[in-house]
């Protein structure tokens, strides 16, 4: 039986320095059938030009896209309308994955119809070397107060078109988080694969670094609120809280005092 077509999606903005490490990282995997969609966001230095030098080279796999400056969610969701496979892999214009990656998650979905979320054993690396990404194991409760799958995972397609892609209102970062409340919500299981398999760059331009200020993660935790009240009624017992871990057992209190 043929596997099923991957669509990798890559969004770009000014990000010509690791750009071409990226996009070779993905024409290595081994899965085929592949396609690579580059969404060029409003870029203004090389990254279009970086991106069109391997569409020549790789014209049946690859194809770019340029659009205004938009931002990462709409970025994903352009490459998500143009794509064409079964299944859709998010990936950040300065990370890597390995050449197995794409092939094992694949498989995983293809034999298991309950699956929706295939990710990874992880790894951080920059200036400052390497180290893993320790992440919580997945589970629905945890998931209501924080977030252990990273973007770059697999997911169906119709999954992706069901929720609508990622939520283009949600400018204060982690937009992944609140992508995966919506796919997994109403059930469906995760699986982690025991391989390194995915490469999470950190540099002085991070979007990680920039949306973690307290600011932002108010605006996060009233946006995630606003969008999945009763999500947060069925985990935490209530909203979200600034302090996520005490979310449940602060709401319970409030209950049991009449105050909520």
């Amino acid at each position: 039986m043929e596997s099923s077509k991957v669509s990798v999606i890559i969004p770009v903005f000014n990000g010509e320095k690791y750009l071409a490490e990226t996009i070779q990282s993905a024409l290595n995997s081994i899965h085929r059938p592949l396609e690579i969609i580059i969404v060029n966001d409003g870029s203004t230095d090389s990254s279009e030009q970086i991106a069109e030098s391997f569409r020549q080279k790789h014209p049946s796999i690859l194809q770019v896209i340029n659009q205004a400056n938009a931002g990462v969610s709409a970025a994903l969701n352009t490459g998500g309308r143009f794509a064409s496979g079964d299944y859709f892999f998010p990936l950040g214009a300065d990370d890597l994955i390995s050449q197995d990656y794409l092939s094992q998650a694949s498989a995983v979905l293809d034999a298991r119809p309950e699956v929706k979320v295939v990710y990874c054993e992880a790894e951080k690396f920059g200036e400052f070397g390497r180290k893993p990404w320790k992440l919580k194991p997945f589970s629905i409760s945890l998931l209501a107060r924080d977030n252990m799958i990273f973007a770059c995972s697999l997911v169906r397609r119709v999954d992706w078109e069901r929720v609508g892609g990622f939520s283009e209102d949600m400018i204060m970062g982690r937009e992944d988080w609140e992508f995966w409340i919506k796919i997994l919500k109403d059930g469906g299981e995760v699986v982690k694969l025991p391989i390194l398999g995915f490469h999470y760059r950190i540099h002085s331009g991070s979007k990680r670094k920039k949306t973690g200020t307290t600011q932002k993660k108010r605006e996060r935790i009233a946006y995630l609120n606003a969008k999945h009240p009763e999500f947060f009624e069925r985990e935490l017992n209530g909203p979200l809280r600034f302090q996520r871990t005490w979310s449940k057992p602060y709401n319970t209190l409030l209950k049991l005092l009449g105050k909520l």
